[in-house]
């Protein structure tokens, strides 16, 4: 294990870490040059990791009083495979922190609830400009699959969803 990453602690989120969690998301999605968060991300993310039955599972890499770094995923199903898996949605590391091998450990946590969970395999998807992402992944033994990944907002499709049906 890399010094960077023995000097943190990989763990799983608390209450007490979403306003440092929101922060990192936000140097997340800056990073991966994604449309900006929605104002209530902070509630939204509360709900999803600490209801009863929580959609969304968090680990945060702590170090020296602050959040390096975080991994999220959630649940989902195959149907190819018949069988749970784990869809990785973020792994972020902050810069300066990149290299220590802490995105490793928390890959590893990612990895271990798999396990747990009896899920078939771990899924996630990175940019294709993000190079650096895609050597780390590959060293970590990944198999990666060409695919395009596609969103439809719900508040922006009512018009253009209406438009197609009429033709």
């Amino acid at each position: 294990m890399n010094a960077g990453a023995a000097a943190c602690e990989i763990r799983p989120v608390s209450r007490q870490d979403v306003p440092a969690l929101v922060l990192l998301c936000a140097e997340h999605a800056s990073y991966e040059r994604a449309m900006p968060m929605p104002v209530d991300i902070a509630e939204g993310l509360e709900r999803a990791l600490f209801s009863p039955s929580p959609r969304l599972h968090a680990w945060v890499a702590a170090g020296h009083g602050e959040l390096l770094g975080y991994a999220t995923a959630t649940s989902a199903f195959s149907t190819w495979q018949a069988r749970e898996f784990l869809h990785m949605d973020c792994l972020f590391v902050r810069e300066g922190r990149r290299g220590d091998g802490i995105g490793m450990s928390l890959l590893a946590a990612v990895i271990a609830a798999a396990r747990h969970a009896g899920c078939a395999e771990v899924q996630w998807q990175t940019p294709d400009w993000n190079t650096g992402a895609a050597r780390f992944y590959r060293r970590a033994g990944a198999i990666e699959v060409p695919k395009r990944r596609f969103f439809l907002p719900l508040d922006d499709c009512a018009e253009s969803c209406r438009a197609s049906d009429s033709d």
